[in-house]
């Protein structure tokens, strides 16, 4: 695919609006839809997309819309940026919008709240004639620094590695170095997964429980997403990686981090409700949370952070005491089940 090539970009937040300008500059034509007519046109005007990325304007390649069907017209790409809940009824949709055989990347970091399948599975569902044609973009990349040129680095998973090389060097750039990955599973659920645990990071900063603390929290996050990804069939290298410590890192002490401010908030003891009225971006990792704990008891694997966290968010728990919840367990080993197998139907 070369410079003029039709890209759409489906959901204007901010990384959808990061990944179309970054498109852009690249000399392919991007059109940038978002479903509210008046924030379309409130782009056009100012060239920017001043409620999720002040500061940051657009090329003159990205065309803002509202309209779905001029946005996938020709498309040899579509970029899926909505909220993980929203990506069924927008695949929906877009559906009978899409011609051709279009490459389709899905950027979007959470589990289908209904299901509990991933955002590809969901796009194979509602897209079946385009299944083998999905790919997933994630790893450490906060929108804000994308959008400015920062050096980043990402991974693009699909199961077909020509699909994956596509993608790679149509988003390649000096400062957005991409990766590919054939564990399409790893790398989707490191994304959604380690947004559960940013949220507990920032209950742990907003307690005031020190250094040592944030660093034993996000050690024992990495041992618990990845085995919930092991023992739904991802590849146990995929966590040590950009989709798993890489982006749990990031989330867990960035301070642009959302999941990480609403545990912050949580530590300093506001309450959900509150929190979550006070923002117009969505946190995935509390509809996450919710997931986890229902694909790890389909798995028949114990999340101890990920429950202690669920119980603080949806069943009043005190977050001082589900820390203490967590260091009184029952001592054990270090190393656990990190090999596939029966190990993982063992009690932790």
């Amino acid at each position: 695919m070369g410079n003029g090539t039709n890209i759409a970009v489906l959901g204007a937040g901010g990384w959808g609006t990061a990944l179309a300008a970054l498109l852009g500059t690249k000399g392919y034509r991007v059109r940038l839809w978002a479903r509210r007519p008046e924030f379309v046109e409130e782009i056009r005007r100012l060239g920017e997309n001043r409620e999720y990325l002040p500061g940051v304007g657009l090329p003159e390649t990205v065309e803002p819309t509202a309209d779905l069907g001029q946005a996938l017209a020709g498309a040899r790409m579509i970029v899926l940026s909505p909220p993980s809940q929203a990506m069924r009824s927008l695949c929906s949709q877009a559906a009978p919008h899409i011609s051709g055989e279009p490459v389709i990347v899905s950027t979007s970091k959470g589990i289908d709240p209904e299901t509990l399948q991933r955002m590809s599975e969901v796009i194979t569902e509602e897209l079946p004639a385009h299944a083998g044609r999905v790919a997933a973009l994630s790893g450490p990349n906060f929108a804000a620094e994308v959008a400015r040129g920062k050096p980043t680095v990402t991974v693009v998973a699909s199961a077909n590695l020509q699909q994956a090389e596509v993608v790679q060097e149509l988003f390649s750039t000096p400062s957005f170095r991409v990766y590919t990955n054939p564990d399409i599973i790893g790398v989707e659920l490191g994304g959604a997964l380690k947004n559960i645990y940013a949220i507990a990071t920032g209950v742990v900063d907003g307690l005031g429980l020190g250094d040592n603390a944030r660093a034993g929290l996000i050690t024992r996050a990495l041992a618990e997403l990845a085995r919930l990804g092991i023992a739904l069939g991802a590849e146990p290298l995929t966590f040590a990686g950009l989709a798993g410590m890489g982006d749990l890192v990031l989330t867990c002490t960035g301070n642009l981090s959302r999941n990480r401010r609403c545990g912050l908030q949580l530590g300093g003891g506001q309450s959900l409700e509150e929190i979550l009225s006070s923002t117009n971006m969505v946190v995935e990792g509390v509809g996450t949370t919710k997931a986890a704990r229902s694909l790890a008891k389909k798995a028949r694997v114990e999340l101890p952070v990920a429950d202690q966290l669920y119980q603080v968010l949806f069943e009043g728990l005190s977050p001082a005491v589900a820390v203490d919840n967590l260091m009184t367990r029952v001592s054990k080993g270090e190393l656990e089940e990190v090999v596939r197998g029966d190990a993982f139907l063992k009690p932790l």
